[in-house]
């Protein structure tokens, strides 16, 4: 991984961030492209955010090391590092105007006054707020004020605008609206974000890449596509999106390809992130959207069991399944008008699974 060129925005080497005797990170390798969305995901305590205030300069690095297009930066302070934060708490100073807001970083910059009036006002357009340049901060909305300090944020023209949970003090559907435009910004200004969430849905909507990450380490790099299709283990599976998790036996094994035996005795057919061991024993992931029922008079499918609680959620409605192998499962069922079996708890059901649906995990 070429973490330390100048076609690499962000680059991380084996960087390990120690508190004390804590250890925060743990050995942490990324290759961030110029131009990207990329996001860092996990959870509370996973280090994602003490890794973008080390990209920032906010927290020392105890080893390896961080280049910005190239260059190393370790032992370079904040404020000569080519990057801007945006907090989630925006930190907007209440006694100056929205233009006034945008146009401060710029004039601690000392740029000519034309540039940062002219700066200003494409910004005030970019966020579309041309017609609050005069207002304070406490006569704005939270999705206002957001955008304020995006624009602040991106008014200097930053090479890499850091992003830590920026959105995560608005209401859902505020949250959802702003995803949208997020995503736009960064397409529009070219600038390369790195955005800070744990929320599996914000990754999945806006990154070109996600990074994700557990107790310190990185678990996963690639699309939105490669995260959610083809997890590289079990936490992985279990934190994007929701998935059925099934202990499985491997007993044939070609290539990344094999056959995996349930406790009951059923056989399923799945792909694994890296060559299994025959024998061994491992974790299957299906997701809820890959399985379907069908009606099974004596009860004998792919897979076979009962219903045992349903809930509606309007697109579709959630199945539980108590499987005759033992294992329970989710079966997510769109709500068509043209559904032809509607399946309620205590009916025996057939549950089919779409090809190539099956993920062997073995961590």
């Amino acid at each position: 991984m070429d973490v330390g060129t100048e076609r690499t925005a962000v680059g991380i080497r084996d960087v390990v961030k120690r508190f004390g005797t804590f250890t925060a990170l743990t050995g942490a390798t990324l290759e961030i492209r110029d131009n990207e969305f990329f996001t860092l995901l996990g959870p509370s305590g996973c280090g994602k955010t003490t890794l973008l205030r080390m990209i920032a300069g906010f927290e020392d690095v105890t080893e390896g090391a961080i280049f910005l297009f190239g260059e190393e930066i370790e032992d370079l302070p904040p404020n000569k590092r080519p990057v801007n934060t945006v907090f989630q708490h925006y930190a907007l100073f209440p006694h100056m105007t929205v233009a006034e807001n945008i146009a401060f970083g710029m004039r601690m910059l000392k740029q000519p006054r034309a540039e940062i009036e002219a700066r200003t006002l494409k910004m005030l357009g970019l966020v579309k707020l041309g017609d609050f340049a005069e207002r304070k901060p406490h006569q704005l909305s939270g999705g206002q004020q957001q955008r304020v300090a995006l624009a602040r944020a991106m008014a200097p023209d930053p090479k890499v605008l850091l992003l830590d949970e920026p959105l995560s003090a608005l209401d859902l559907k505020l949250r959802q609206a702003m995803r949208v435009e997020l995503k736009q910004l960064q397409r529009e200004t070219g600038i390369t974000f790195v955005f800070v969430t744990h929320d599996q849905e914000e990754a999945l909507t806006m990154s070109d890449r996600i990074a994700v990450m557990s107790a310190g380490e990185i678990q996963q790099t690639g699309t939105a596509h490669e995260i959610y299709e083809k997890p590289a283990n079990r936490f992985v599976a279990d934190f994007i999106g929701e998935t059925n998790l099934i202990d499985v036996t491997i007993e044939q094994v070609d290539g990344k390809s094999c056959l995996c035996r349930l406790e009951g005795g059923t056989a399923l057919e799945a792909t694994a992130a890296e060559t299994p061991m025959a024998g061994a024993k491992g974790h299957i992931s299906i997701r809820p959207e890959r399985l379907s029922l069908t009606e099974a008079e004596d009860g004998v499918g792919e897979l076979a069991g009962t219903v045992y609680h349903t809930v509606y959620l309007g697109t579709d409605t959630q199945h539980l399944v108590r499987l005759d192998d033992g294992a329970e499962v989710i079966v997510r069922t769109q709500n068509a008008h043209h559904a032809a079996v509607d399946f309620n708890p205590g009916d025996r059901a057939a549950l089919q699974v779409d090809a190539g649906a099956v993920r062997l995990l073995v961590t």
